[in-house]
């Protein structure tokens, strides 16, 4: 699994967490809708998104879960976001 690069990609406003940020790689955070956390990339949120697909408790923000396709979602590490089952 990619490892987090220690910094936000975000370049305008963003409601997922700080530390969150800086440990996502930059292609999930690629994949988070704008309007959630703005990268300045164009998001596709039409595969498998508005619905989340966590398995158990999440720090992720709900919004931000059922925005986001699958893919991003299981990219997360399982302690942030368990998706599996």
């Amino acid at each position: 699994m990619p490892v987090g690069t220690d910094q936000s990609h975000a370049v305008g406003d963003s409601i997922v967490p700080q530390k969150l940020q800086e440990k996502l790689p930059q292609k999930v955070e690629e994949k988070v809708p704008n309007a959630i956390h703005d990268t300045g990339v164009g998001a596709d949120t039409t595969d498998n998104a508005g619905v989340s697909h966590a398995t158990g408790d999440s720090v992720v923000p709900k919004v931000a879960q059922e925005a986001v396709p699958k893919q991003a979602e299981e990219v997360l590490p399982e302690k942030v976001h368990p998706t599996k089952v």
